[in-house]
This record gives C-alpha cells, structure tokens and sequence, in this order.
C-alpha cells in the first residue's frame, strides 16, 4: 500500500529537479528554500510544510492541465491544494497552498509597486492568475483569517529563488508531515 506521503515526497522525486520556470533553481529547489526561510522565520510546522507544498501543483497536475504559456500550471493553487487534502494533509497547510497566488495578487493591488519587484516569471504568471485584485477582492481578502500568514507565505515564495541558496532537508520536511498527519484534527 502506497502511503501519503510517499505520494506527495514522489512528486519531488520524479519532478522536482524541473526548472522552477525560468528561475535559475528547480522545483525542489525552491520548495526547500521557501521552508527553510519560513524555519527561520519562526513559523509554526504547518506553515512550513505549506511553504514547502505551495506549488505541489506544478507537479502533480496530468499533463492535459491547461498551462500559462511555459510559466507552470494554470491554477496550479488549487489543484495542489485538492492534492494535499487527498493525502490527509488539509486544513492550514492545504489552504496556504490554496491561497497563495491571491496574496501575490493582493499584493499587486495593495502595493501597485510590488509588480515591479516580482521576477520575470511571477510577473508573467500574474496575467494568467487574474492580475491585480479589485477593490472588493482585496477588502474581501483581508478579513480571510489566514490574511496574514499567506502574506508572510507570499514573501517566503518570491525569496526562495536564489541559485546555491540555503534549503530545509527533506527528511525534516517529512518528520513534520508525518506529525501533522498524526496530530490532524479529523474535520477541515
């Protein structure tokens, strides 16, 4: 019997060492890199995991799954997402993964300057995500109650691009997956 687990961890086994869309690091790269950042931030296992996870769905996507023209998966936040609850991995960390290409849109919206700092990349991908929220999207946004911790998540992706640069272990990562499935609470 396959466990989660090593579901979830064969993702990055088998495609992780891709391109992280015209970054110069791979997916695995850059999810190791998005955790260890969220480590030294002090955020909480379930935070790190969902740094880790945030774009699983570049990876497990089919490959019929609409993309945006070389940038990665179209609505690859909510197929990681669905991902994630399918291995027992819901609630905060399947919704850091779902909400994290809205606060790069908040972000557009909040701060117009923001744009201009993205990468190359995560500027191109914007268009296909739906660009800079409205008014009511952003307002509607804020009052999410993981309002704050997909901002710092948000911050910890853009970060996490840097060639040679420092990575969680993956045995780590793994040792606070498997706690997360034990400790769980059983409803999302």
């Amino acid at each position: 019997m396959i466990k989660p687990l090593d579901t979830l961890f064969g993702y990055y086994r088998d495609h992780g060492q891709s391109d992280y869309i015209g970054e110069p690091i791979s997916q695995l790269q850059h999810a190791q890199q998005a955790a260890y950042l969220a480590q030294c931030s002090g955020a909480s296992e379930p935070v790190i995991l969902g740094a880790f996870f945030h774009d699983i769905g570049h990876l497990c996507a089919s490959p019929d799954t609409p993309q945006m023209d070389g940038l990665g998966v179209l609505n690859h936040e909510g197929i990681g997402a669905q991902t994630m609850r399918a291995h027992g991995l819901g609630g905060l960390v399947a919704n850091l993964v779902e909400l994290h290409v809205q606060a790069k849109r908040y972000l557009c919206w909040h701060r117009p300057s923001y744009r201009e700092k993205l990468s190359v990349a995560s500027q191109g991908t914007l268009e296909f995500q739906g660009g800079a929220m409205t008014d009511e999207e952003a307002w509607a946004f804020q009052e999410h109650p993981l309002f704050k911790e997909v901002l710092r998540l948000r911050a910890w992706d853009e970060g996490a691009k840097v060639k040679d640069g420092p990575g969680m272990e993956l045995q780590e990562i793994w040792d606070m997956a498997e706690r997360y499935l034990e400790g769980r609470p059983v409803a999302d």
